[in-house]
């Protein structure tokens, strides 16, 4: 809504409101973002910043206007040079070195539904019904340059979108060294910064501080989105209001918060600056890519239940959105590049009699590879591991009843390989200089036409040839010694946003080539996890870390951003191979159950009483699978947040059924009592509540097991083992009628831990890493 009488503009949601205004020297202050607010109940003039006083030592905005001060207003955009001295929107040197701008409204208009970008970026999608768009066009008073501001607002999500563009009505050439997706300001009331940092292997750990004077930076200059800093931040209060915002991009991304002296925050999201300039040639034009912004005055959970609802409606597409998710075994972890024909097909029989759905062979099935030193670039299968060629492992995988995927990392390239002895100018390298090295190999120039199609070929016809229906895109390295022999870049400025350009062209002609496959985006783990891929696949492999203790706080931080539908989680060995911490084979699958479950381990090595309990898993997994991918995340005890307990809970749209975890992270002794408190339910129901069944490890007792044994059982001893692969316990049995409103306000006290007292059929038997699934079914 707009109002002309006080340049006013109402974005609504379903829940929220954002106001700003257009200011008597045309600039757009923002005024309000929260809880929704009646048109009836909107004052501009109560919200408007005062100004009847100069402020000391600052800068006004003109002569005419002597109290307007540019650096205390909240904006919607902001520039240098005109005396706000934050970090700005927007940056443009248009000659001899000039930088000040100032843009003033000239025009807007409303569009229904959501007109779509001209930069070759993927974006968010939605029609008249979902969405509204707002345009708002200023121009620079003193060039011939414009800046489009563009919000578009998705009703159901509680969701508003922003991206803006510049425009060249000039003559001459100019240089953009920054352009912002989104900016908001905000008046400072005691908010803290979320954000979610790591690196391979300990991807999206959650961090929170308090906000204060000065500047906080969170980005990426790897050349990805990167596991050292995801571009989905919040802002949280005490009052329990969140604010979050993300980016549809998966390059170098900045997110700058600063405080003002006065007070203020201003919230900046956009492509990273660094190592960015974009040349801009007359009549010509540049778009930012779109970043998403929600408000809840639910806290983290609220902010991020809306980023779920909005990505699986609004940024997954295809054959794929809303589509049930099939369990795979990947071959990765058991056998790594050492396997046969042979060996795939045992490795694939065995996860086909436990009831998986798709088997993935992994790297190493191509050219001469047997290490990570080699075949990059050469994508033709290697005869001497696969004789019957990967049409014919296919074709056995197929006749088995699953599916078929494989592994590629297309933007990749080894120095021995084929492609780069014909191409080595190919390759990302400055000219005279020896490249920088990750992982053995180096990166390929996207930025070039003739690779993008290159690989579309070699890939097109390799999966024509596997009837692929699941391919895992990896890409195992970040970015160094950037130059390009691509005659069309005169500045270097522009390469790395030209290579993501040019990876969004080639994922978007594969996706159209093979609409049915299931694609799952990988990068070292999750070194690309952001919506930008989420676009062209609707699942990203989440950490090469497939712990079950480390999982509780990647899976969780991940989770804040991205629905459980995006995250790939894997039952893996214990031993881990990542931490060498041994966990339970219930434990690994409860945490896994909690995303799209996968097993990754040698099924041919394992005992009956494990292939029982993996059958076990699969089956609950599949009866369970839509809630597990598409129901109400909430999570009720953080792991990120210091918890022993760690208390997740998703809940079907009706509330009729929820499943909980209930994990701890380490055991204690003589225990206290735990609670089961779960608000997410019907308050006016009953429900039935009792944990998944689950065996337990006779080798969990150690030597205490020879209090009730006839015979000693040396603990590690060749008895125990098998033993231990014959006999194994049933979990404890606990079973509970409550009213919702019992569940969600008093909670359940559950059954007793060992404590070293004593062990009968009712004690929860937990220990380090332990954990249980709880049913909570509505019986009314």
């Amino acid at each position: 809504m707009i109002s002309k009488k006080d340049q006013l503009f109402n974005l609504s949601t379903n829940n929220t409101t954002y106001l700003f205004a257009i200011t008597e020297t045309g600039h757009l202050e923002h005024l309000y973002y929260g809880k929704k607010i009646s048109s009836e109940g909107i004052s501009h003039a109560a919200l408007a910043e005062k100004r009847s006083l100069s402020i000391g030592t600052g800068t006004a905005y003109s002569s005419d206007n002597p109290t307007l001060f540019l650096g205390n207003l909240c904006l919607e955009y902001s520039s240098m040079g005109k005396g706000d001295c934050r970090e700005s929107f927007v940056d443009i040197e248009y000659g001899r070195g000039m930088q000040t701008l100032d843009f003033v409204v000239k025009s807007f208009r409303i569009i229904p539904g959501k007109p779509r970008t001209f930069s070759g970026l993927p974006e968010s999608y939605g029609d008249k019904s979902t969405c509204t768009t707002l345009e708002i066009t200023l121009k620079e008073s003193g060039l011939p340059i414009r800046l489009v501001l563009t919000y578009t607002t998705f009703e159901d999500s509680d969701v508003i979108t922003r991206r803006s563009a510049i425009y060249n009505d000039s003559d001459r050439t100019i240089t953009i060294r920054n352009l912002a997706s989104l900016q908001l300001d905000l008046d400072g009331d005691g908010w803290n910064l979320v954000t979610f940092d790591g690196a391979w292997a300990r991807e999206r750990y959650m961090h929170e501080r308090p906000l204060s004077p000065g500047i906080i930076i969170n980005d990426s200059k790897t050349g990805v989105s990167s596991a050292e800093h995801n571009p989905c931040i919040f802002l949280t209060n005490e009052d329990g209001e969140c604010i979050g915002t993300n980016l549809i991009y998966s390059g170098n991304h900045r997110e700058v918060v600063e405080t003002s002296p006065y007070g203020k925050i201003r919230l900046l999201t956009g492509i990273n600056p660094s190592q960015f300039s974009w040349d801009l040639g007359p009549q010509d034009r540049f778009q930012s890519p779109e970043a998403i912004l929600t408000f809840s005055p639910k806290a983290l959970n609220g902010a991020s239940q809306n980023f779920h609802h909005f990505v699986n409606n609004h940024i997954i597409r295809g054959e794929w959105k809303f589509r049930e998710r099939p369990v795979l075994v990947n071959n990765w972890e058991a056998t790594y590049f050492n396997f046969t024909e042979d060996k795939l097909i045992s490795l694939a029989r065995e996860a086909s009699s436990l009831g998986a759905e798709l088997f993935v062979l992994d790297d190493g099935w191509f050219g001469i590879r047997n290490d990570d030193t080699t075949s990059l670039g050469d994508w033709t299968v290697n005869p001497k591991k696969l004789p019957s060629g990967l049409g014919g492992l296919a074709l056995e995988i197929h006749r088995m009843g699953m599916m078929f995927g494989l592994w590629v990392e297309p933007e990749m390239v080894s120095i021995e390989s084929q492609l780069y002895k014909k191409h080595p100018d190919w390759m990302v390298a400055i000219p005279g200089r020896k490249p920088s090295v990750g992982r053995n190999q180096y990166l390929l120039d996207l930025t070039r036409s003739e690779v993008r199609d290159y690989l579309f070929k070699m890939l097109s016809d390799t999966w024509h040839l596997a009837d692929v229906n699941y391919i895992k895109w990896d890409m195992n390295r970040t970015f160094s010694d950037l130059y390009s022999s691509n005659k069309e870049i005169k500045n270097h400025g522009e390469f790395l946003h030209r290579y993501v350009l040019g990876l969004y062209e080639l994922l978007s002609r594969l996706t159209t080539a093979f609409p049915n496959v299931l694609f799952e985006s990988c990068a070292s783990g999750g070194n690309r996890f952001d919506l930008g891929m989420l676009c062209f696949m609707p699942q990203t492999w989440t950490s090469d870390n497939t712990d079950a203790l480390c999982r509780l706080y990647i899976q969780e931080g991940t989770s804040c951003g991205y629905p459980l539908s995006t995250m790939g989680s894997h039952v893996s060995t214990s031993p881990n191979h990542q931490t060498l911490r041994k966990t339970d084979l219930e434990a690994r699958f409860n945490v896994a159950s909690f995303g799209v479950l996968g097993y990754e381990l040698d099924l041919t090595k394992l005992n009956r009483q494990q292939k029982e309990a993996i059958r076990s898993q699969i089956s609950f997994y599949k009866a369970n699978r839509s809630l597990l991918q598409y129901g109400t995340f909430t999570r009720v005890k953080w792991a990120n947040r210091g918890a022993n307990h760690v208390v997740w809970a998703v809940a079907s749209g009706d509330r009729s059924t929820l499943l909980v975890l209930f994990a701890q992270k380490l055991n204690q002794s003589n225990p206290g009592s735990d609670r089961l408190k779960i608000e997410a339910v019907d308050l006016n129901a009953t429900y039935e509540v009792f944990p998944r069944q689950q065996k337990i490890d006779i080798r969990t007792f150690g030597d205490l097991v020879n209090r009730i044994s006839p015979l000693a059982i040396a603990e590690g001893g060749l008895a125990q083992d098998t033993l231990s692969k014959a006999l194994s316990f049933d979990s404890e049995v606990e079973h509970y009628r409550v009213s919702g409103e019992l569940l969600a306000n008093a909670g359940i006290k559950l059954n007793q831990q060992f404590g070293g007292t004593g062990y009968d059929g009712e004690t929860r038997v937990l220990g380090d890493f332990g954990s249980r699934i709880y049913i909570c079914k509505k019986i009314d």
